[in-house]
C-alpha cells in the first residue's frame, strides 16, 4: 500500500498554465487571453440588453414635398394678409364717409333747431313793431299792449321747452339757481332770504339755463 499526500486539485482548473512556475511566483497564474466561446457570450448579452430598448424608425423626409407645402402657406398668408388689407381699407372708408356724413347731419339739425327759435321769436317782433306803430289814448293802454306782447313771448318760450324759476321775494337764497349780486338789509325779510330780482333765471328741458341774478338781505348783527 503505497502511502503519501493526497494530490490537491488545481484551485482554478479553466486557466491553463504555461510552462514551469519561475522562482518567487505563486503557482496559480491566471491567462487573460479570451477564447472564442467568452467572445460569444458578450454577443449575445449585448444582443439581449438592446433587445430591451424600442428600436425607433426615422422616417424619411421628401424635401421636395416639404418644399411644396411651405410654398403653398407662403402663397394662402399673402393670399390672406391681401384680403385684410383690403377690408383695411374699406373700413378705412366706411369710418371716414361716416364721420363727414355725422357732420353734415350734426349742423343740418344745429341749423333746423335755429330756424325753429327764429320762427317762434319773428312774431313778437312783429307785435312789437306794431306796437310801435299804434297810437295809444292813455298809458294803461299802451301797458295793456306791452302785456300781451309779453305773454306772447312767455308762450313761444314755453313751446322751446323753456320756464323761468319759480323764485319770489322772501324766499330763501339758493346757490345752485341764483347768483348774489350784492346783499342790502331789510328788517321786514328774514336773513339770507332774496331781497330783490335783477334778472331772472331760466331752465331747458328740466336743466338751468341761467342762473337768476339777484340781491340777498343781511341783517346787520346788534
Amino acid at each position: 500500500m503505497t502511502t503519501g499526500l493526497p494530490h490537491e486539485p488545481d484551485a482554478h482548473p479553466d486557466h491553463r498554465r504555461t510552462g514551469p512556475h519561475p522562482a518567487g511566483e505563486p503557482e496559480d497564474v491566471v491567462d487573460l487571453n479570451l477564447d472564442d466561446s467568452l467572445d460569444e457570450d458578450l454577443q449575445s448579452v449585448a444582443d439581449e440588453v438592446a433587445s430591451e430598448y424600442p428600436t425607433q424608425i426615422v422616417p424619411e423626409v421628401d424635401l421636395e414635398s416639404a418644399l411644396g407645402d411651405a410654398e403653398r402657406q407662403m402663397e394662402e398668408m399673402l393670399r390672406r394678409e391681401a384680403e385684410l388689407m383690403d377690408q383695411h381699407r374699406r373700413l378705412a372708408a366706411d369710418f371716414n364717409n361716416f364721420r363727414n356724413r355725422a357732420q353734415r347731419d350734426i349742423a343740418l339739425a344745429v341749423e333746423q333747431a335755429e330756424r325753429k327759435i327764429l320762427l317762434e321769436l319773428l312774431p313778437v317782433l312783429d307785435n312789437f313793431d306794431r306796437g310801435l306803430d299804434a297810437t295809444y289814448q292813455d298809458v294803461e293802454s299802451f301797458r295793456s299792449g306791452v302785456e300781451l306782447i309779453r305773454k306772447q313771448f312767455q308762450e313761444a318760450l314755453r313751446r322751446m321747452n323753456v320756464e323761468a324759476l319759480p323764485l319770489q321775494v322772501g324766499e330763501p337764497f339758493d346757490a345752485l339757481h341764483a347768483e348774489a349780486l350784492t346783499t342790502f338789509s331789510d328788517p321786514n325779510l328774514p336773513d339770507g332770504a332774496v331781497a330783490a330780482i335783477y334778472e331772472r333765471g331760466f331752465k331747458l328741458k328740466g336743466q338751468l339755463l341761467r342762473a337768476a341774478r339777484v340781491v340777498v338781505n343781511r341783517l346787520q348783527s346788534s
